[in-house]
């Protein structure tokens, strides 16, 4: 997991100071394919209101069903755990 120094001004910093971290929204997308039919997986992108582009990084998990549930859980904890600013 990235670590982040104390004090360090990240855009999401900047973000939760200037709205007051009222609510959020969460970008993601699934897609089930059988085992070894991925050949690569590249960047999504989302366009902002102000219309800036900003890119989301893709993740591929694999395993049975119960792993990849798992797997899932523990990536989206960790992510949160990025951001100990929010709760």
């Amino acid at each position: 997991m990235p670590s982040r120094l104390a004090g360090q001004n990240t855009r999401f910093d900047r973000v939760a100071v200037q709205f007051g971290m009222a609510n959020l929204s969460l970008v993601y997308g699934l897609r089930l394919l059988p085992e070894g039919e991925l050949e690569s997986v590249g960047s999504g992108s989302i366009t902002l209101k102000n219309g800036r582009e900003e890119h989301v990084t893709l993740h591929l998990l694999e395993g049975s069903k119960e792993e990849i549930e798992a797997q899932l859980k523990e990536s989206i904890d960790a992510f949160f755990d990025i951001y100990p600013e929010i709760q």
